[in-house]
């Protein structure tokens, strides 16, 4: 599927950055934002990514419209699809994420993104060359989402109709094909959650049918003739978890006894198998969707096999020798992650080229990392 730029639409909107109290990192008060089910504290995106039909559709007498031509964006999802909502909504206003050195590479200032730059939603909107989103708690008016909007804060949640419809959006949901859905992961805060609930590895692993169960429910909702035009075919584009047993807060958090660990990469591969074990999952629940849901083509995004390259590989992705560790944080190697010393706050140091890492604040990840992301993302690799 090509994906074809629109010429005619505004410039992107710029999020202003905003003046906000200090204060500290608190997961469970993060937590208290994204309670449910297929909620997360890392990894995982859907992309929904609404593509007209070229033909009559002789059922309801309507024409398909341009294929492949984007003018706006709607965007749900976590703190990795979040561009600025967190930064305003009460329960993380303040946070480390609107403190130096969030948004230094690229914005010169914090930006409300968990990230050192740009993240994966920025690089597909500016690929796609589509306005940027206004970040829904930012929003005033209805002419604020004329270009879509990011409901994306602090956690994937899966939106009802009636929750955009309470918000006069639903209007601007159907606005045929020209729109583009990208809503963010789902999954591993629930896996976070259990293991810091001192369950193993294997028990949390009985958590997956019913996290992946969630998740469909959430793509069943994006379905739904009440938010697509009848008119309208689509494909859902829905990413899988990255490596976990890659990922510094969950080495850091979580060790495993010596056998667990990868020789070449470091890297626990009973974690990355839950990971691994999530994503079969949700491959062949997306595979039953789309025999459901003619209309609707349900693909799977990979970001674990371009971030499990990148670590066992990273010169070859311009990275440094250091693939697990955190850039921006504290509690030296090898994962260099901790709350205490959590990216933000005073007892935090930054490493000297963000780009040279994988991940940022140990939990999130770079904007190279980002970038290679959203590579595969519209690669289809």
């Amino acid at each position: 599927m090509t994906l074809a730029p629109t010429s005619d639409d505004p410039a992107p909107v710029q999020v202003a950055p905003r003046k906000l109290r200090r204060a500290s990192f608190d997961l469970s008060q993060m937590a208290q934002c994204q309670r449910l089910l297929v909620d997360l504290v890392l990894t995982a995106v859907l992309l929904v990514v609404a593509e007209a039909g070229g033909d009559l559709d002789t059922t309801s007498g309507c024409r398909g419209l341009t294929r492949g031509r984007f003018s706006r964006v709607f965007a749900f999802g976590n703190s990795l699809t979040d561009t600025g909502n967190a930064a305003i909504f009460p329960l993380t206003a303040g946070g480390p994420f609107t403190q130096p050195p969030y948004g230094e590479t690229f914005f010169g200032h914090p930006s409300g993104r968990a990230s050192n730059g740009r993240i994966i939603i920025d690089f597909l909107v500016e690929k796609l060359q589509v306005p940027q989103p206004t970040p829904y708690l930012a929003g005033r008016t209805a002419a604020d989402f004329v270009n879509g909007s990011n409901f994306a804060i602090g956690g994937a949640t899966a939106l009802e109709p009636a929750f955009l419809q309470s918000r006069g959006l639903t209007s601007f949901l159907r606005v045929t094909a020209r729109s583009f859905f990208f809503v963010g992961e789902m999954g591993v805060n629930d896996y976070f959650l259990s293991l810091q609930n001192n369950r193993t590895v294997d028990e949390t692993a009985s958590l997956v049918p019913h996290v992946v169960a969630a998740i469909r429910s959430a793509l069943v909702v994006s379905t739904r003739s009440s938010i697509w035009p009848p008119c309208t075919r689509s494909t859902v584009v829905v990413t899988g978890m990255a490596p976990l047993g890659c990922a510094p807060y969950f080495l850091a958090l979580f060790p495993g006894a010596p056998g667990d660990y990868d020789r070449v990469t470091g890297c626990n591969t009973r974690l990355n198998g839950l990971a691994e074990l999530h994503n079969r999952e949700l491959k062949r629940t997306l595979g039953e969707l789309s025999r459901i849901h003619p209309r609707r083509s349900f693909v799977y995004g990979d970001v674990y096999r371009p971030i499990a390259s990148a670590v066992a590989s990273p010169a070859a992705y311009g990275f440094g020798d250091t693939p697990l560790a955190a850039c921006c944080g504290g509690g030296g190697d090898p994962y260099n992650f901790s709350f205490a010393s959590f990216c933000g706050t005073p007892a935090s140091t930054t490493c000297a080229d963000p780009s040279k890492s994988i991940a940022w604040d140990g939990i999130h990840f770079t904007e190279a990392a980002n970038r290679l992301m959203a590579t595969a993302i519209l690669s289809g690799q």
